[in-house]
């Protein structure tokens, strides 16, 4: 029987990032203590309605990447000025949770944005309110997953990480001792 081991930025949030958290925020349970809930992955297509194929080849990067298989996001609405049907699919998306999760923010944060030319970090205030962070990222090659000869085209996507915190504040400490990038002010 194989052991499989917890991913190293889940060990290292129990270890140093919990206590932390615990002793700033002076919580009288340690179950109050923010946490990361999932990691939503998003990459909307509006040359799906055209080329079929590009959904195809968008669900083979955002599977690499994130080691999941991809839910297609169908349009709710017909809408004419965008030639778009109701039921179209016009994007896809995956749910990251559990150590799969962990992961992928672990990658995300030591291999995938160092890799952008020019990063300067992360802007601190692009928080929903509640403690949910979300990153828009340019091009799907910053991930050493995808190989740079089998893409067809450059595609963006987005990374939604929701986190337990109640308050953006809270959130932003709870993905700074994760190692999120960050600018400072």
């Amino acid at each position: 029987m194989t052991t499989v081991s917890s991913p190293r930025l889940l060990l290292r949030y129990r270890e140093e990032i919990k206590p932390q958290l615990l002793e700033h925020y002076k919580y009288a349970n340690p179950m109050q203590v923010p946490g990361l809930d999932k990691v939503v992955v998003n990459i909307g297509m509006g040359e799906a309605l055209t080329s079929a194929n590009s959904l195809d080849r968008a669900a083979e990067d955002i599977s690499s990447i994130t080691g999941q298989k991809p839910v297609i996001t169908r349009a709710k609405k017909s809408i004419a000025n965008f030639r778009l049907r109701e039921g179209s699919p016009i994007g896809l998306f995956v749910t990251l949770r559990g150590n799969m999760m962990y992961e992928f923010v672990d990658r995300l944060v030591s291999a995938a944005l160092p890799s952008i030319r020019d990063f300067r970090g992360l802007d601190p205030d692009a928080f929903d309110g509640r403690g949910n962070y979300s990153i828009g990222i340019r091009e799907q090659l910053i991930f050493p997953e995808i190989e740079f000869d089998r893409i067809d085209r450059v595609r963006g996507l987005q990374v939604t990480i929701v986190t337990t915190a109640k308050t953006d504040d809270e959130g932003r400490r709870l993905l700074e001792l994760c190692g999120m990038p960050f600018v400072k002010n």
